[in-house]
């Protein structure tokens, strides 16, 4: 039994992706490797924050930070697979939240992991940490907030 429970509310997923696993993301055991799970994860995350106009960085230096990623794993994904990557946001406070990920495998509804990724807005000029821009909060008017 996984010793980590993830379970997110289902109005917080706000966009979704379809991705194939390639024969590269495959490790020894023959099917998908946590590295490369988690490089899906982040390019899920990277087109997410794309569809709702939000840059890497912008102009004055401030970007979205990861500070942790929490993953289960449900089943086994093989090469050629087409996994969809459901995202999604949650838990906002002062700084920053939750980016939510579920990944199923649409041929046979299979749950394959279950993923939370901490996030915080970072100036990278000033290298501190500072106030979630409202821009952002005002795109997630569902989005829970916790202190």
């Amino acid at each position: 039994m996984a010793r980590l429970q993830l379970s997110f509310p289902e109005d917080q997923f706000y966009y979704s992706t379809p991705m194939s696993v390639r024969v590269t993301d495959i490790n020894a055991a023959n099917h998908l490797g946590n590295d490369s799970m988690i490089s899906m994860i982040s390019e899920a995350r990277a087109r997410f924050l794309f569809e709702f106009g939000v840059a890497e960085t912008e102009r004055d230096g401030t970007g979205i930070i990861v500070t942790d990623l929490a993953t289960t794993y449900k089943a086994e994904a093989h090469a050629r697979d087409q996994l969809l990557f459901e995202v999604g946001v949650m838990d906002f406070n002062k700084y920053g939240g939750d980016i939510i990920f579920r990944i199923t495998r649409p041929r046979d509804r299979k749950l394959i992991a279950m993923a939370k990724s901490g996030f915080v807005f970072f100036n990278y000029k000033s290298s501190q940490v500072v106030a979630m821009p409202e821009d952002f909060q005002n795109k997630f008017d569902r989005v829970n907030w916790i202190d």
